[in-house]
């Protein structure tokens, strides 16, 4: 007949606690795995994001002188329209019939040269914009061809890294998936929240030289019983962390708390017996 399978919740603490611990030192290898990576992810990430903002930049620039483009080919239109105006009005001023006809068209002919002039302005000005784009346009290019370069030669790197890693990573956490479902939901959802909320990963550590293993404050002795006893999920009162007994973690344990050294016999009571 098959062994019915221990509810984690009807574990003895002693069994919570061990489970507990060996799924740590798997999650503190998944993060030492981690580490050996560096900020290579984040350094990719980066050249992503800033790849991503190059490009963008490129395209804006990009339309922005298709539209100075389109304005000077709008000024060259209408230089073109007031040079033809000019050629109606020097052939109209050779045929007035009189001072009046001859200033209007005087007038109107003054006018197209002041509206050529303004237009060659706009132009000479679109230009110098245009060739400030294109200068803009070839460094943002140049910025990012470097940075193309950067990130292949990143992922090369991380590639190489996760490569070696991925194996063992994988390994590591379907162990801890597995140790997951011997943990009883609410101590496991306590546990990822501490470790969330700690620098270094650690949910749950021993009790060291009379002090939480975590945070190095010390515990009280009768505290320290309580966590040798193995009875109840005890905390550190200061950091949050689960402690366990260094032997059920195993590692070697210190001397038991309360324990007290012989009393040495005085020499001169010695002398005297």
């Amino acid at each position: 007949m098959a062994k019915r399978k221990e509810n984690p919740s009807e574990m003895p603490v002693e069994d919570r606690l061990k489970n507990l611990f060996q799924l740590q030192t798997i999650l503190t290898e998944i993060d030492r795995i981690r580490t050996l990576r560096g900020e290579l992810p984040l350094e990719v990430e980066d050249l992503e994001d800033t790849i991503e903002g190059l490009k963008t930049r490129i395209s804006k620039t990009q339309s922005e002188m298709g539209d100075i483009h389109a304005k000077i080919n709008e000024y060259r239109a209408k230089i073109e329209q007031a040079n033809a105006q000019l050629a109606t009005y020097q052939e109209q001023i050779n045929n007035v019939r009189n001072n009046r006809e001859y200033d209007l068209l005087n007038k109107e002919i003054e006018f197209q040269n002041l509206e050529i002039e303004l237009c060659n302005k706009r132009i000479r000005e679109a230009q110098g914009q245009e060739r400030n784009r294109e200068e803009y346009l070839e460094r943002n290019k140049a910025d990012l061809d470097g940075r193309l370069q950067d990130l292949e030669v990143k992922k090369n790197e991380l590639d190489e890294i996760v490569a070696e890693t991925k194996a063992d990573e994988e390994k590591l956490r379907e162990k801890a998936k597995t140790l997951e479902t011997l943990i009883e939901s609410r101590l496991l959802q306590s546990f990822k929240r501490i470790r969330k909320n700690c620098r270094n990963g650690l949910g749950i550590v021993y009790v060291q030289r009379d002090a939480c293993g975590g945070c190095f404050a010390k515990i009280p002795p009768q505290r320290q019983l309580d966590v040798r006893m193995r009875k109840k999920v005890i905390v550190c009162e200061y950091c949050g962390r689960i402690l366990i007994d260094p032997e059920l973690a195993g590692v070697k344990s210190d001397a038991p708390v309360g324990e007290e050294k012989p009393k040495r016999r005085s020499r001169r009571k010695k002398d005297e017996e």
